[in-house]
């Protein structure tokens, strides 16, 4: 298969390499996950915003260009090649904006969308409970409406990149007496609210991706609530649609680092094994594939179709991708990488993204239970104990 581009997108393309070249940092950032790293990296989606590449397929309104998905998928793989920062705001722009455009009134719009798109508001995923875990229908923070505002007691856990970002979003249970899935509503709030308290949740390599989030009595005004009270389960589910489905692994994030991984194997080739050999291929083939498939998917999209529990299977695909490309990385570079860590950045950014892959499978849904929406979504198997 071969993609074949207008005259007008190789032009785009060429738009965006150029600002690529002139802007991204020459040399890496500090970890996102460290304040000194995040400082870095808000600083950057400034950048971005300087040159109106903050979210390209947002209307003008809004803080956009009005792009359509191709274009952003030639942005993505432009911006991947040229190496630039993981995005600080992949949680608003990528998880919240597209779920502010479809369920938030001109006023949600209007207040938080540009913001978002310039980096001017970084915002924090808040759906994991230490009593529910991957279960979002059975958390338990509850969100009590006292005149104008809510009423927010609980414990979030997880909370992606809550430990220094400035707002954060989650579902809280508005109904006292309601059960999993019903009584829920979808709460935005200011992560510097009186009543919240932050405490980072340090990784294997020390750093604070995550934060708990103790909530005691935070008020937060009504009209902060998104789709209305007790739609928190349809609104939050919309948002792991977005999650699992195009915006937040493009292809070009995988195709960049295909593209690594063969440079690698060319680097050690000589100690390589045969089994090495094909895995680096099979890795820059389904990589290949998956670009492909993404192409694809979004012409479907801007045909008028949607994307339904097709989105699992996207979600298994590149979080397993990913996760071998990174382990035959790791077979390549052998047992001493560990000690070039800190004198070898790019062995540093091969042992940085293997920790990472490994939780590509847990979060934005774990695998299991994504297997099983195929199975009975797509597959149209019976439920498992079913009958």
């Amino acid at each position: 298969m071969q993609l074949t581009y207008t005259p007008e997108q190789q032009a785009f393309r060429a738009e965006i390499r150029a600002w690529m070249e002139a802007n991204v940092p020459k040399e890496p950032l500090v970890t996102l996950e460290c304040r000194e790293g995040y400082d870095q990296h808000v600083a950057w989606e400034r950048t971005l915003a300087s040159g109106n590449w903050g979210m390209v397929t947002w209307p003008e309104a809004y803080g956009g260009r009005g792009l359509d998905l191709i274009q952003w998928l030639i942005f993505e793989e432009e911006y991947f090649r040229a190496g630039g920062p993981n995005r600080a705001n992949q949680n608003g722009i990528f998880l919240l904006g597209p779920t502010i455009m479809e369920f938030g009134t001109e006023e949600q719009k209007q207040r938080f969308l540009t913001p978002m798109a310039k980096g001017e508001v970084i915002w924090a995923q808040a759906w994991s409970e230490p009593g529910a875990g991957s279960d979002m229908a059975a958390i338990s923070s509850k969100a009590v409406r006292d005149g104008d505002h809510y009423v927010i007691t609980g414990q979030k856990t997880w909370s992606s990149r809550a430990a220094f970002a400035d707002w954060g979003f989650g579902i809280f249970r508005t109904d006292p007496d309601s059960k999993r899935h019903k009584g829920l509503t979808f709460i935005l709030f200011d992560l510097n609210s009186p009543g919240i308290t932050r405490r980072p949740i340090r990784q294997l390599h020390g750093d604070t991706g995550f934060a708990e989030l103790f909530f005691d009595e935070v008020r937060v005004p009504v009209e902060n609530c998104l789709a209305g009270e007790g739609e928190g389960w349809n609104v939050a589910m919309a948002t792991a649609g977005f999650e699992r489905g195009l915006m937040l692994r493009s292809p070009g994030r995988f195709q960049a680092t295909a593209k690594r991984l063969v440079d690698l194997y060319r680097q050690h080739e000589a100690e390589a094994s045969p089994a090495a050999r094909e895995a680096v291929m099979q890795a820059w083939m389904a990589a290949q594939a998956y670009a492909y498939n993404t192409y694809a998917v979004a012409a479907k999209i801007m045909a008028g179709g949607k994307i339904g529990a097709e989105a699992s299977l996207n979600k298994i695909f590149w979080s397993e991708l990913d996760r071998s490309m990174h382990r035959t990385a790791m077979q390549l570079l052998g047992a001493h990488a560990e000690l070039k860590r800190f004198d070898d950045g790019s062995v540093n950014q091969w042992l940085e993204g293997y920790i990472f892959s490994l939780s590509g499978p847990i979060y934005a849904g774990s695998n299991e239970v994504q297997r099983n929406i195929t199975a009975e979504r797509l597959l149209g198997l019976p439920r498992v104990g079913a009958g």
